[in-house]
């Protein structure tokens, strides 16, 4: 059974790749320059994302699933800052500008253009309902502590980060979305299959993405700072490990799509608005894509084995 488990993800993520690698052969023939993707990128948090968390709201209320966003929730914010404590200790390189994004590579993953497409492929839109909400608090802490950090401020927060980590793209998808749960009411067709549509764009387009983003990756130097290993560790190993740990004991009682697409967010490699905070805070931007690339080239064979590994545990 955890053989089958591993083949089934391992086949879901070599999709993935594929379409990996099909953005990265589109960087080698020009199809896009750097600003086309930034288009495509802002297409993909301000208009896919939202869409596709309408999309998956629009279901019949349930007591049992509004309460298993309440758990998700809080076993996010917990899972977050435990991975941040474990960073500050275990990320111990002198220099800041390297240390920085080293320590951000550890608690961020990619969880809205790797986590969701694995997490729709794996269990369908039950998944992507429990994983938005690993989004929503990823992009609360990135946009307060992780900017923050990037940006230098000493306390751990930044004023023009206060508001951004409450009103970003998962969050104002949650809120034009969890209506339509609360009533159990659904769009009407002719609004309703454009946003459908708009939301399956979501994992075509994010890993076109990624694939432009890995393209031009150089990992030379930085396969030479001991930090790197540390940190690619913790981000696809250990972290992932600790959420499983977290949730086997209540096993029976928690709804197992929640616990797996938890795990699935949690495996996935470093996310690359690190690399993009990396580059407008003049840190080690070498070292940030490298965490991007490495990570996620490395994830083909971590990703599988964790979320098989889950998979198995929770019956």
């Amino acid at each position: 059974m955890l053989m089958d488990s591993f083949l089934t993800v391992a086949q879901q993520v070599a999709i993935l790749f594929v379409l990996i690698g099909a953005g990265a052969a589109m960087r080698r023939a020009k199809f896009f320059d750097d600003r086309s993707v930034e288009g495509l990128i802002n297409l993909l948090l301000l208009v896919v994302t939202p869409c596709l968390i309408v999309d998956v709201f629009q279901r019949p209320f349930d007591p049992a699933k509004l309460r298993g966003l309440g758990i998700a929730f809080a076993v996010c914010v917990l899972a977050h800052l435990l991975v941040i404590a474990v960073a500050r200790l275990i990320v111990r390189h002198r220099e800041e500008n390297v240390r920085v994004p080293l320590m951000l590579s550890a608690v961020f993953s990619n969880a809205g253009f790797m986590g969701i497409p694995l997490e729709q492929a794996i269990l369908g839109d039950e998944g992507v309902f429990f994983g938005i909400i690993y989004v929503v608090v990823f992009n609360l802490v990135i946009w307060s502590w992780g900017y923050a950090l990037m940006r230098g401020a000493p306390s751990g927060t930044a004023g023009g980060a206060r508001i951004r980590s409450f009103v970003n793209p998962g969050t104002v998808g949650i809120a034009l979305g969890l209506p339509f749960f609360f009533l159990s009411a659904k769009l009407p067709d002719v609004i309703g299959e454009p946003v459908h549509q708009l939301a399956g764009m979501n994992t075509p387009l994010a890993m076109v993405v990624v694939g432009y983003c890995l393209a031009e990756a150089k990992l030379g130097r930085i396969a030479r700072l001991r930090d790197v290993y540390v940190a690619a560790f913790v981000r696809l190993v250990g972290y992932p490990l600790a959420v499983i740990a977290a949730f086997y004991p209540f096993r029976h009682q928690l709804d197992r799509n929640l616990m797996l697409a938890t795990v699935v967010a949690a495996s996935a490699p470093v996310a690359a608005m690190v690399s993009m905070f990396a580059a407008k805070f003049d840190r080690d931007v070498d070292v940030a894509v490298g965490m991007v690339s490495g990570t996620t080239l490395l994830s083909i064979l971590t990703m599988p084995a964790v979320i098989a590994l889950a998979m198995f545990l929770f019956g």
